[in-house]
């Protein structure tokens, strides 16, 4: 595997090697194209990505497609670091350690900016179903330690990385900087010495109409 532009590349040989490699460059061009107007036309994707609008439509049928398979990406990143931080013998540890992993490899921007876009497949919603789990067992075993805040739940979390999602500028490094910037002053809200928070919690599954198209 070889890494171009920050892009990891599979190092495969003949056509399926030059398969892989065009994929990877076209879900990052879409990755770029669908963060700055979820509206775009596929074939700014191709464009980006250097590619004929019919090799794209080989591998992705439909821009619904397309955007699905990037959030689906997402939401397996999701579960791979959940997983990760929950063999970390500290549960304080492990959920921030976990949040510092999704805030680092940006998985809520898409998941933010392309919600309610493209319909959710079966296995989606069961990847999210594990997700929420994973989350929840990183938010109790933290509680257990006694250093998270008794009124915080499981769905603050999903905010605070969407807060975190949000924060962007033109300088990646910079977007960077600041997102774990604000990600330590939120994590330090956690905290259990704070004091007690206003308004009811996010509710389970009320955030989730977004993900309905409009």
């Amino acid at each position: 595997m070889r890494e171009t532009d920050g892009i990891e590349v599979v190092a495969l040989p003949g056509r399926r090697g030059q398969a892989a490699r065009n994929n990877v460059v076209i879900l990052d061009a879409a990755r770029h194209v669908f963060l700055g107007d979820p509206k775009a036309p596929i074939s700014q994707v191709a464009e980006r990505a250097g590619v004929g609008i019919s090799a794209l439509y080989r591998r992705y049928p439909s821009k619904e497609a397309l955007l699905c398979r990037l959030c689906h990406d997402g939401l397996l990143t999701y579960i791979e670091e959940a997983e990760s931080a929950a063999e970390e013998p500290d549960g304080w540890a492990a959920l921030t350690r976990f949040l510092a992993r999704v805030v680092e490899l940006d998985v809520h921007s898409l998941t933010v900016h392309l919600a309610g876009t493209f319909t959710p497949t079966d296995e989606m919603g069961r990847d999210a179903r594990r997700a929420g789990e994973l989350t929840k067992n990183l938010v109790e075993r933290a509680r257990e330690t006694g250093r998270l805040r008794p009124d915080a739940v499981a769905e603050d979390i999903g905010m605070i990385l969407e807060c975190c999602a949000a924060i962007r500028v033109e300088d990646r490094e910079r977007t960077a900087q600041l997102r774990h910037r604000y990600l330590a002053l939120l994590v330090e809200g956690l905290s259990a010495h704070g004091s007690e928070l206003p308004g009811p919690p996010p509710r389970p599954g009320e955030m989730n109409g977004r993900w309905r198209p409009a």
